[in-house]
């Protein structure tokens, strides 16, 4: 939190198209939109990519993310009006109408469905299940302390979307693109138990759940470190799968380290860091493991 109230990971300003950015956290679509154009990297060995259909991922990853956000925000407004750590939040302070989230909401949906359609008739089958699917991640810490790993999934379905708007069909092998969103759902599950942590008293006070609520600060971290440790396992079953080289696992190796980083940083009961472990070893990871890939493609 700033010392004018705003969260960190905000713009400055009063204008509407910054109050919509903060109202999404624009700048946190750098967590997975890397992971989905890992996806465009792999399938590029299949087909080739043009700059029409790479510009069409980027459009369909955003408003995705902008149905995901917004629509969480419009969920849980009121328990946003509660939380010390989110009442400065655009519908809390009044800087968006409700109408106004609501339209944003709708417009970026119906934008995300035809960006589908543009890519390929599979994408656009599954496009409507997929904004339920991320859409409902808002509801999920009333019934169960994994919401952390729903929220993992909603990201973790990048990866085999960003395949998918390229090629058309399922990969080959068949568990390359399971093994992909499991990779993504683990580590972005993983990072989301970090950011429960500030919220552990609130969410035990509105009765909701996490896993800090259900087991605690230090064992839910634990838990967080085990997530994180199977989300490098996985990656490198990806890598194999995928056929990537030398350069997709040194992205591998630093993303290692960056993880490693971010658990130093974040003791129980210690969260003067937990801003740079969330902003800036989770920003660098999805990046570093995408470049690998990239460099990996080019070289090939």
């Amino acid at each position: 939190m700033s010392s004018d109230g705003r969260e960190g990971q905000t713009f400055v300003g009063e204008s509407l198209l910054v109050r919509y950015a903060n109202f999404v956290k624009l700048p946190h679509t750098v967590f997975a939109l890397p992971f989905a154009l890992l996806g465009v990297v792999v399938a590029s060995r299949q087909t080739a990519v043009t700059w029409r259909m790479l510009g069409l991922v980027v459009l369909a990853f955003t408003c995705a993310r902008f149905v995901a956000l917004g629509f969480n925000r419009i969920a849980d407004r009121e328990l946003d009006a509660r939380n010390p750590r989110t009442q400065a939040r655009e519908l809390p302070t009044g800087r968006l109408t409700l109408a106004q989230a609501w339209i944003a909401v709708a417009l970026a949906a119906a934008l995300f469905l035809g960006t589908a359609r543009a890519l390929n008739p599979l994408c656009f089958a599954l496009a409507p299940i997929a904004l339920v699917f991320i859409s409902a991640y808002s509801y999920t810490k009333r019934f169960t302390a994994w919401s952390h790993l729903w929220l993992g999934l909603a990201d973790g379905i990048a990866t085999p979307a960003g395949y998918l708007a390229v090629t058309g069909r399922w990969s080959e092998p068949w568990w390359l693109l399971p093994v992909g969103a499991l990779a993504v759902t683990l580590w972005v599950g993983g990072f989301d138990v970090f950011y429960a942590l500030p919220d552990e008293g609130f969410d035990r006070a509105e009765r909701l759940e996490s896993l800090v609520v259900r087991l605690g600060p230090a064992r839910a971290i634990f838990v967080a470190k085990l997530l994180h440790g199977l989300a490098l396992v996985t990656l490198v079953l990806f890598g194999i799968g995928a056929g990537l080289g030398v350069a997709y696992y040194v992205g591998v190796t630093i993303g290692v380290a960056l993880i490693a980083w971010e658990h130093q940083l974040v003791k129980p009961g210690d969260l003067a860091r937990l801003d740079a472990a969330f902003f800036g070893a989770n920003g660098l990871v999805s990046v570093v493991v995408f470049l690998g890939a990239l460099v990996d493609r080019i070289a090939s």
